[in-house]
């Protein structure tokens, strides 16, 4: 009787805390998140540049950037790359061109110092410093490229969540301005980089450009394929004076079936790119398992007959 009635107390407790602390902080915790955050936040969250001061060897390479002779179409080109890949720092450029110089130095020295190591010829010696320069100067482009595809990536799978939160927040009655402004702050978590885009585009229209230019802008500054199509939707939605949300929700049921056939398209290469990782190295291990102790039975017996006749 003592037992049921500690377990009755003990129940009735855990009941009571459970029941206080989902009114306590449960349930109003749900509805902060429905809300989306402190109301008097009304502009969108956009990165900003860390306050300390830069490395000193980030200095350095700056400097030596400065001094790097350039074009300036090379010198557009690489900005606009950079830009792509989310750094917007005015000293972006000069550091990228510092860091080409300072690595192609350094492999130069390491593979002058290591050559002899590497190899006895002195022709492939040379050629392995020069390739240690080409590397170095060339590396920092290559790593810059893959900055840029992975950023564009992110974009294009964070583009339909944006597309229906767009949709949803221009059927309720605000304006494109205002829903741009509602779903950068919305997606500033979730999807960041392409929260800052829109939060940049609506800084931009805020400071006074047009509403085409400033979406024309988004599109050459992210270089992203899908936010060219929809940045060309609402350019010719806003010209036309079509219905906004009918012409975002037919793009998003494009985008959704674009998706869907890419995911059968990439489902259709699977047969194609398994056949090497098949027959390089799980047909050799079925042929040892399968046919090895067969073989080995058969060098047994035929080795001992071999040696007779030969005998």
């Amino acid at each position: 009787m003592a037992v049921l009635i500690s377990f009755a107390l003990f129940a009735a407790l855990m009941v009571a805390i459970s029941i206080y602390g989902y009114r306590r902080y449960a349930k109003p915790g749900r509805l902060y998140e429905q809300l989306g955050g402190p109301t008097a936040m009304t502009t969108p969250i956009i990165e900003e540049l860390p306050g300390e001061q830069p490395h000193f060897a980030v200095n350095v390479i700056e400097e030596i950037g400065k001094y790097v002779p350039t074009s300036p179409q090379d010198a557009a080109l690489a900005r606009r790359e950079l830009i792509a890949a989310g750094y917007r720092n005015e000293s972006a450029v000069a550091i990228l061109f510092g860091l080409k110089i300072v690595l192609c130095a350094a492999l130069v020295i390491l593979g002058f110092l290591f050559r002899a190591q590497v190899t006895s010829n002195p022709v492939l010696g040379l050629v392995l410093v020069a390739a240690a320069g080409f590397v170095g100067y060339f590396g920092p482009n290559f790593y810059l490229d893959h900055l840029v595809d992975q950023r564009q990536e992110a974009l294009r799978l964070s583009l339909p969540d944006a597309l229906d939160l767009l949709v949803i927040s221009v059927e309720a009655g605000l304006g494109l301005d205002q829903a741009i402004q509602y779903v950068a702050r919305e997606l500033s978590i979730a999807h960041q980089a392409l929260a800052e885009e829109l939060g940049l585009l609506h800084l931009e229209i805020r400071a006074g450009k047009r509403r085409a230019e400033a979406l024309r802008n988004l599109a050459d500054r992210t270089g992203e394929r899908e936010l060219r199509k929809l940045v060309a939707v609402l350019i010719q939605t806003d010209k036309f004076g079509t219905s906004m949300a009918e012409s975002l929700r037919t793009h998003s049921d494009f985008m959704r079936v674009r998706r869907r056939q890419e995911a059968e398209e990439r489902a259709g290469k699977v047969g194609v790119k398994l056949v090497f990782p098949i027959f390089f190295f799980i047909l050799p291990s079925m042929l040892l398992v399968a046919a090895g102790p067969g073989l080995l039975q058969v060098f047994k017996h035929l080795f001992p007959i071999m040696r007779q006749f030969k005998g």
